[in-house]
């Protein structure tokens, strides 16, 4: 209601889709295949790396790359799909999150310190083996269960 943005980060390989698809619902940003070390804190730098990839977008859909050589074409097309894969769930996003929802608190610890050093609230699942002191808001979950998540961030 207050127009904040949200990002959501949950890379395991079961929960990818659940977090693509509860973030698209939502309309939040998202990670779901891998963090970069700095994605926040190095914020500049990964906001040239998202226009980068707007404007290889930009280029393909204009089909520019038809007037450049094959191997040329090869090599942009890789690193878009690159681009896609791993930055895709952020392509939108023009600034530092409001809000960061981790899913896993022992798989994303560098998202969460990330967030500490920004000071960026988050959200996480709190499973047993986690330290619910880290983050601002601990929601007791089982983070290893497709269905407890799935549940969660429906209410989310």
């Amino acid at each position: 209601s207050q127009g904040k943005s949200f990002l959501i980060v949950g890379t395991k390989k079961r929960v990818a889709d659940l977090v693509a698809s509860a973030a698209i619902w939502a309309l939040c940003h998202y990670v779901n295949k891998k963090w970069f070390s700095g994605m926040l804190t190095n914020w500049s730098i990964t906001k040239t790396r998202l226009s980068q990839f707007r404007d290889l977008r930009a280029e393909e859909k204009m089909e520019k790359f038809h007037h450049l050589p094959k191997r040329d074409v090869a090599i942009l097309k890789r690193k878009l799909s690159t681009l896609q894969r791993y930055l895709g769930g952020i392509k939108y996003m023009t600034r530092l999150p409001d809000n960061v929802i981790v899913l896993d608190q022992q798989k994303e610890y560098i998202a969460l310190w990330e967030c500490a050093i920004l000071g960026i609230p988050t959200i996480s699942l709190a499973d047993t083996n986690c330290d619910p002191d880290l983050v601002n808001i601990s929601i007791p979950a089982n983070d290893g269960t497709m269905t407890s998540i799935r549940l969660i961030l429906n209410k989310l």
